[in-house]
């Protein structure tokens, strides 16, 4: 009896049907399970760029929990969030308090980051002139101290409404303090009476600024 015997492929291995669609490399579908995959229109924001979102919410409600609370009114927060803030306030152990600064930032990752964002940079630009301004009194203080006739003369160019009487008196007062080593009661009251006329001409400075 004769048997037909089918011949091999011209290479000599075993002969495969050709596929009618190829899939993606294992490398390539361990990204879409993942979520690892870049931005798509269909698949949306990529795993690693919500991590970041994730992580920029989480670190904008820890700086709202670091407000003053005068700070924090001036902050636009849902109810839910502000309470969250809130309370995280005043929590006192460390576990506790991280698992609630969590709870903000997903609360915060459903939130229009914006106006809080806008609110954070009007706080911190406020606080940085509150920095320069009592830098600029801690000086003119030590100025007055060291050489008052100077110091008094260039102060007086730029606040020329001072009183010259009970800011004189301060500086002796403060400097009979420090010769008999008491308690810097003039010391504080002079930085006082400084901010008092810078902060008085920068309030009528702008009050003519805005008439104008």
């Amino acid at each position: 009896m004769i048997v037909n015997v089918e011949p091999d492929n011209a290479d000599g291995g075993d002969f495969e049907e050709p596929s009618e669609t190829e899939l993606p490399e294992s490398d390539e579908l361990d990204g879409l399970e993942s979520g690892d995959t870049g931005p798509d229109e269909n698949l949306g924001p990529s795993k690693s760029q919500r991590k970041r979102e994730a992580h920029a919410a989480q670190d904008l409600g820890k700086q709202l929990v670091a407000l003053a609370a005068s700070e924090l009114d001036s902050v636009p927060l849902e109810d839910r969030l502000l309470d969250a803030i809130v309370e995280a306030r005043n929590i006192k152990s460390n576990g506790a308090r991280k698992r609630q600064l969590n709870y903000i930032g997903k609360l915060m990752r459903a939130t229009d980051l914006e106006p809080i964002r806008q609110a954070l940079d009007h706080i911190n630009q406020s606080a940085n002139r509150e920095n320069r301004l009592l830098h600029e009194l801690e000086q003119w203080r030590e100025d007055l101290l060291a050489d008052e006739a100077a110091a008094l003369q260039r102060f007086l160019s730029l606040y020329p409404d001072t009183e010259t009487q009970p800011l004189r008196q301060l500086l002796r007062n403060t400097r009979r303090e420090q010769q008999h080593n008491k308690p810097p009661k003039s010391y504080r009251e002079l930085f006082k009476a400084l901010r008092t006329i810078v902060q008085t001409h920068q309030t009528r400075d702008q009050g003519f600024g805005e008439q104008s």
